[in-house]
């Protein structure tokens, strides 16, 4: 798997930002991702994700996305074929 490029965290809130380069139409094409989880230890003791959110850690969801957002809009990588969604 491809390490992110970043992650962002607020609390339990992690965004890790991704940019994939794809072909498309025969065109190189860099494709940002960005996956949210919600990050907690487990019965075991081991760090672990989930996408289900308390009703406290959503606020913190929207603020690590928004940065996430900002992030992903203000670092825009020296590509030619770059696009943002």
């Amino acid at each position: 798997m491809t390490s992110p490029e970043t992650i962002i965290k607020i609390g339990k809130c992690q965004v890790a930002i991704f940019r994939n380069l794809i072909i498309k139409d025969g065109k190189e094409i860099m494709l940002p991702k960005a996956v949210l989880q919600i990050r907690y230890k487990n019965k075991q003791g081991r760090w672990a994700g989930t996408s289900s959110m308390t009703v406290t850690e959503i606020p913190k969801a929207i603020l690590a996305l928004q940065k996430a957002y900002e992030y992903l809009t203000t670092n825009q990588p020296n590509h030619n074929n770059y696009k943002p969604l």
